[in-house]
């Protein structure tokens, strides 16, 4: 398993997609999202996991736009904003309905603890690789080679305060929210002892 061996989709859409992220989010949120699609591409390609390439994509660079301050929303969970940002988004882009409404929920699902595989392979990717990303879960999925190409790639900076952060203000805010639900199960302290956060 080698960074070299993950394909990137390029499509215009894919394109548009990173330039939202790169204005929106900041350089840690937007690492993040990045190694959110390699950790799902490439546990997807080594377990025979077929998926929308571009689908999983755009859903990994948008999944976490809904912390931002200029999408944020005071009435539903973060995931639920961001995947009505990425309907409009993916609108825009000229997708149709169907494949809209299929981003939108990859992006809500990826806060379950457990997306079905069968019924949505890119949600399963997506919810599996976020879950490696913040807290380590299933990190041994991937060999520590690889581990080490994405995250020289990809360098975590200041995720750990910034996700804290953010999760603590949707907590407070919103106290029936999957967020809230991630802080009272001692958020901070999962992704401290994440090994990745002691790569970088």
């Amino acid at each position: 398993m080698r960074l070299t061996d993950v394909s990137f989709p390029d499509s215009p859409v894919c394109l548009h997609a990173i330039d939202v992220a790169k204005t929106y989010t900041s350089p840690a949120l937007l690492n993040h999202s990045f190694r959110a699609y390699v950790w799902a591409a490439a546990y997807g390609a080594a377990h025979d996991v077929a998926f929308d390439a571009e689908l999983l994509f755009v859903a990994a660079l948008l999944h976490d736009v809904g912390l931002v301050a200029e999408f944020d929303s005071h009435t539903v969970p973060f995931e639920v904003a961001g995947g009505h940002v990425a309907w409009v988004f993916a609108a825009g882009a000229g997708w149709p309905r169907q494949r809209r409404e299929r981003l939108s929920e990859v992006i809500v699902r990826h806060m379950w603890r457990e997306v079905d595989q069968d019924e949505d392979p890119e949600g399963f990717l997506l919810a599996r690789s976020t879950g490696v990303d913040i807290t380590g879960r299933h990190l041994d999925d991937f060999p520590a080679g690889f581990r080490a190409e994405v995250m020289d790639r990809y360098p975590r900076l200041t995720l750990a305060e910034e996700f804290v952060r953010c999760f603590q203000d949707q907590a407070e805010r919103k106290p029936g929210s999957s967020a809230a639900a991630a802080i009272g199960n001692d958020l901070a302290t999962r992704i401290a002892r994440n090994p990745l956060e002691q790569a970088g």
